[in-house]
C-alpha cells in the first residue's frame, strides 16, 4: 500500500445545525471495488461538480475523480487474514479515524470487502455519519449471524445481484437492488475483435483467468496451467492467453510457470485487456469471481474453479457457508448452469474433463451458452452507476444538482 497523502486538501467548513457537507468518503480495499465505485463516483461528479469525494482506493476511482487519501488494492486476500495483515488495517483504521476527525464527510461509501470495511463503518457511525454499503457483504452465503452487524453498520446496501434485494429486507436490513457496475458500459465489439486478432491462432483457443489476488494465483494458476498443458497435450492446435490484472501480476505468473517445469509453447499473457480475451477464446478455465461475469456477458462457455487451503475449509469455512452455490452465474441463475470445482483440493484432472465436455459437446457448449444468456439479460434494463448514485444521493442528503439530466 502506497500513502498518497493522509490530509488530502484543506478541510470542508464544518456543517451548521442540521445540514451535511458536501463531500463524501469511499472506502475499497481490492481491485473489483475499485472499479465498481468508479463509475459511481464519475456519475455522481457529473451531477455535483462542487462535491467533494475522496477515497481509500485505487487508480480507477481517481481517474474518476476521487481525491485519494491512500493507495489501496494491490495485496487484498480472501477468506481470514493473516496477522500482518490485520495490524496493517488496524493501522489504516487509526488513520482514518484521524482523518474522519480531520474532514467532516456527508456519508461513508463501504465497498466491498466487509472484513475491511465493517471497523471503518463503525468510526462512521460514531460519528453520525451515514453509511452506505456499495456491493453488498455477502453475509447470505457466509452465515447469517453477521446481519445483525451489518443492520447496526449501515443506512442501504445497495446491491449488485438480482436476488439480494429481498433477502436483505426481509432481515430489516434497507436494500436497493441497482444492478451490476459491469454492464453500464456497452461493449464495442468491433474494437474487440481488432484486439482479439492479434491474439493466437489456433484451435481450441482456451483463456486462462488467474484472479486477481496473490493467494489466488499461488493456488490457483498451476492448476490452470496444468490444465492447459493436458488439453494441449491431447490438441496439439490448441492456443491460450493468461489474462493478468497487471504488468507485475503478468511478471509474476512468468515466474510461477518457470518454477512448474516453464512457459508452455501456445500461451500468451495479457494485461487489462479481459473483455478483448473473451472475445477471443472458445472456452475459460477461471478463478471463481467476478470475471466470471464479464464471460457471461459474452456468453462464452467456462469451468470455473477455486482451490483453498483443505483445513481452512474444514475447521472454519464450511461451518459457515450457507448458500447452495458459490459462483455468481450459478447463484444468479438459482442453479449449477456452469461446473464450479469450489472449493477445489484436488488436481487438474476434473478441470480438464469438464473443458474436454464442452470443446467436444456442442449440445452441452450451446446449453451453457443459452443459460448465461439468460443470466446476463437481468442485468440489461438495470444502469447500476445511476441507481447507486441515485441512493447515495438519498442518504447522503445532496440537493440535485442542475447538472444533472
Amino acid at each position: 500500500m502506497t500513502t498518497v497523502s493522509t490530509t488530502a486538501s484543506p478541510p470542508e467548513t464544518a456543517p451548521s445545525q442540521g445540514t451535511r457537507p458536501r463531500a463524501l468518503l469511499f472506502t475499497s480495499f481490492e481491485p473489483s471495488g475499485d472499479d465498481h465505485a468508479s463509475t459511481v463516483i464519475a456519475e455522481l461528479l457529473r451531477r455535483h461538480p462542487d462535491l467533494k469525494i475522496y477515497a481509500w482506493g485505487g487508480p480507477e476511482m481517481q481517474a474518476a475523480g476521487a481525491e485519494i487519501v491512500e493507495q489501496t488494492g494491490k495485496d487484498a486476500v480472501m477468506g481470514v487474514p493473516g496477522l500482518a495483515k490485520i495490524q496493517e488495517h488496524r493501522k489504516i483504521n487509526e488513520r482514518v479515524e484521524l482523518w474522519m476527525d480531520k474532514n467532516p464527510i456527508a456519508a461513508h461509501i463501504a465497498v466491498d470487502s466487509p472484513a475491511a470495511n465493517f471497523p471503518i463503518c463503525k468510526l462512521a457511525k460514531k460519528r453520525n455519519i451515514r453509511v452506505v454499503h456499495l456491493v453488498a457483504p455477502q453475509v447470505w452465503a457466509w452465515g447469517k449471524r453477521r446481519v445483525k452487524k451489518l443492520r447496526r453498520l449501515t443506512d442501504m446496501v445497495l446491491c449488485l445481484l438480482p436476488f439480494e434485494e429481498s433477502w436483505f429486507e426481509g432481515k430489516e436490513v434497507p436494500a436497493k437492488y441497482v444492478g451490476h457496475p459491469l454492464f453500464d458500459i456497452e461493449l464495442d465489439h468491433d474494437a474487440l475483435a481488432v484486439s482479439a486478432a492479434t491474439m493466437p491462432e489456433g484451435s481450441p483457443k482456451i483463456a486462462l483467468f488467474p484472479g486477481s489476488r496473490p493467494k489466488e494465483h499461488d493456488r490457483n494458476f498451476p492448476l490452470l496451467l496444468e490444465s492447459f498443458r493436458r488439453l494441449k497435450q491431447d490438441r496439439p492446435g490448441a492456443v491460450g492467453v493468461v489474462a493478468a490484472t497487471t504488468p507485475e501480476v503478468a511478471k509474476k505468473l512468468r515466474a510461477q510457470a518457470q518454477n512448474l517445469g516453464g512457459w508452455p509453447d501456445g500461451l500468451v499473457i495479457e494485461t487489462h485487456n479481459t473483455d478483448a480475451i473473451v472475445k477471443w477464446c472458445d472456452l475459460s478455465l477461471v478463478v471463481s469471481g467476478t470475471v466470471t461475469l464479464q464471460i457471461a456477458r459474452q456468453q462464452k462457455p467456462m469451468v470455473i474453479v477455486y482451490k483453498t487451503g483443505r483445513l481452512f475449509y474444514e475447521l472454519v469455512a464450511k461451518w459457515l457457508l450457507t448458500a447452495p452455490f458459490f459462483t455468481l452465474p450459478n447463484l444468479i441463475a438459482g442453479r449449477e448452469i456452469v461446473p464450479e470445482l469450489v472449493p477445489h483440493f484436488g488436481d487438474a484432472e476434473p478441470i480438464v474433463q469438464e473443458a474436454t465436455k464442452l470443446i467436444e459437446d456442442e449440445s452441452y457448449a450451446q446449453q451453457q451458452r443459452d443459460d448465461l444468456g439468460k443470466v446476463t439479460q437481468q442485468f440489461e434494463t438495470m444502469d447500476a452507476c445511476v441507481h447507486a448514485a441515485d441512493a447515495i444521493e438519498r442518504v447522503a442528503g445532496l440537493k440535485q444538482s442542475a447538472q444533472a439530466s
